[in-house]
């Protein structure tokens, strides 16, 4: 959930650079990352640079490759100071690299510059409930549902009933049953309420 990232695509001059930008934003992981690295070898500006870099981190990271993706968000950031959704991204993949510290870090930047994003409340949630803050991540968790909607709420369902917590629909209504199940999973170190697979986050898209 945290690895959402909505940028507008590159106008481009040429046909060979249109289709690297179509590839560079589009779904395939692969292709992002083919796409994002010749759209990045053209004469780009400042924005969409950071743009191109975010997108094929974003790849990068959905495919487990942190290093590689912590490395494109710090150029990103470089050129975008304020690139919330970048910052957001790169706290997950620190967090995901076991990088708590420089997470929290990340995310606190992100959510300064966007309150109420579900996803930095998300990730903030994660590294809240990593560090032991139970309660400031049950907190973050209730305000990503709050911000999020129907979505999100019906991820955590998914989730949550992934790991054997909660039984009850996944109808996107917080109800007391699937509250006390996330209270459950953030008082345990080791669950997530995000599912586990992208099936069940197909489920609820």
């Amino acid at each position: 959930m945290a690895g959402v990232l909505m940028v507008s695509v590159i106008a481009a001059s040429s046909a060979s650079t249109e289709d690297s930008s179509l590839d560079c934003f589009g779904q395939d992981n692969e292709r992002r990352i083919t796409g994002c690295s010749q759209l990045l070898e053209t004469p780009l500006s400042p924005n969409e640079r950071s743009m191109a870099l975010a997108m094929r981190a974003l790849a990068y990271s959905l495919k487990g490759l942190y290093d590689l993706a912590i490395l494109d968000y710090d150029d990103a950031i470089e050129i975008s100071p304020n690139f919330a959704i970048a910052l957001n991204n790169r706290a997950w993949a620190h967090f995901k690299s076991g990088q708590v510290s420089k997470a929290s870090v990340d995310v606190e930047r992100a959510l300064a510059l966007t309150p109420q994003s579900p996803h930095a409340l998300d990730t903030r949630a994660h590294v809240r409930q990593a560090q032991g803050d139970l309660e400031g991540a049950l907190r973050d968790y209730e305000q990503a549902m709050r911000f999020g909607g129907t979505a999100v709420v019906r991820l955590y369902q998914c989730g949550l009933q992934a790991a054997g917590l909660y039984d009850g629909n996944l109808d996107g209504i917080v109800s007391d049953q699937m509250l006390a199940a996330l209270e459950t999973c953030v008082r345990n170190s080791g669950c997530d309420p995000l599912p586990p697979d992208e099936e069940c986050r197909k489920l609820t898209s």
